[in-house]
């Protein structure tokens, strides 16, 4: 474990600064996605105080420090993600500056440690670069795509992406200020003496501070941690949608999720804490299953370029739907 120390000379965001600032303490390249999962890992504090934010501000004269494990960092196991390639059917929205597609569970949403791992910004560049090739075949240079929020791995459903340099700044807003609004469904599965308190059409929320629970050597996990110890804020807005018997007497539930926060593992740890872990969760107590059962529904933003308010939704996949059709 190494522990590098940086003095601020500007105001930067954390991830601008590391990303600037590592590769020559590291003296090797270090990629944007490894910055990022240093930050959200808790390896990173400004003035001593833990930030978990990659949108943190650095400013000057803040004394930053970073630590590293480097045989961990620069090592990432490749797991059985899914092949795949988007098409036109998976395009949910698209006009000159941004593109939303329906991202399948068991891809990631960016590149990690393995550089060879496909994933689904890489999959959205072949896409446009196929059909820009077909108006100009002679095109050498890949379209450019942003990357403004992520999905976990196993997380399915709608996802926004760039098109423009123009749009990240305005779509980096609205993400930050929670102007764009995310309503994913989860399915929970639970034995019927955790669950007397939820019915169907019952309301709820869940608000504490959240922060990283886990050791630096150990699967990363998030829970409930005060504010004091650098937890951050967290809401989010339950509804049940659906309740039915399940297999062994336990109980099936099909809950909708309204973020106010974007923490991360926020409806994972928020469900978990109410005794509704999702089915495939099993890092949060959930029973085993195929996948996470969670899927990012419906996505609210004003449109980047009109200021008109749009509604993108994907439809939940059959998974979802025929764990409620079987009777058991």
């Amino acid at each position: 474990m190494q522990t590098f120390t940086i003095k601020t000379e500007h105001t930067l965001r954390i991830d601008e600064l590391l990303r600037k600032e590592l590769p020559k303490l590291l003296k090797k390249e270090i990629s944007n996605s490894k910055v990022r999962r240093l930050i959200i890992a808790g390896c990173v504090s400004i003035n001593r105080k833990k930030v978990e934010m990659p949108s943190e501000k650095a400013f000057a004269n803040d004394k930053i420090e970073v630590f590293i494990d480097e045989e961990k960092l620069f090592f990432e196991k490749q797991p059985n993600d899914i092949s795949f390639d988007v098409s036109k059917n998976d395009v949910l929205f698209e006009d000159e500056n941004i593109i939303v597609v329906n991202k399948p569970s068991h891809f990631p949403t960016e590149s990690g440690m393995v550089k060879s791992r496909d994933n689904l910004h890489d999959a959205v560049v072949r896409f446009l670069f196929a059909r820009q090739k077909i108006e100009k075949p002679n095109a050498k240079n890949p379209p450019y795509v942003g990357i403004m929020h992520r999905l976990d791995r196993d997380t399915s459903g709608v996802i926004l992406f760039t098109k423009t340099r123009f749009a990240n700044a305005l779509c980096h807003k609205m993400f930050e200020n929670h102007t764009a609004k995310k309503t994913y469904i989860a399915i929970s599965v639970v034995s019927e003496s955790k669950c007397k308190n939820f019915e169907e059409n019952t309301k709820f929320f869940v608000d504490f501070p959240m922060g990283r629970i886990s050791g630096k050597s150990q699967a990363a996990k998030w829970g409930k941690v005060e504010e004091k110890y650098g937890g951050q804020n967290s809401h989010t807005d339950f509804k049940i949608l659906k309740k039915a018997n399940y297999k062994n007497g336990s109980k099936i539930f099909m809950i909708e999720c309204k973020l106010l926060t974007g923490r991360t593992h926020q409806i994972r740890v928020h469900l978990a804490s109410v005794g509704l872990s999702i089915l495939g969760d099993t890092l949060y107590g959930g029973k085993q299953f195929e996948r996470i059962m969670l899927h990012a529904k419906s996505l609210t933003f004003p449109n980047p370029t009109t200021n008109e308010t749009l509604t993108v939704s994907s439809q939940l996949p059959n998974s979802f739907s025929k764990l409620f059709q079987t009777r058991f």
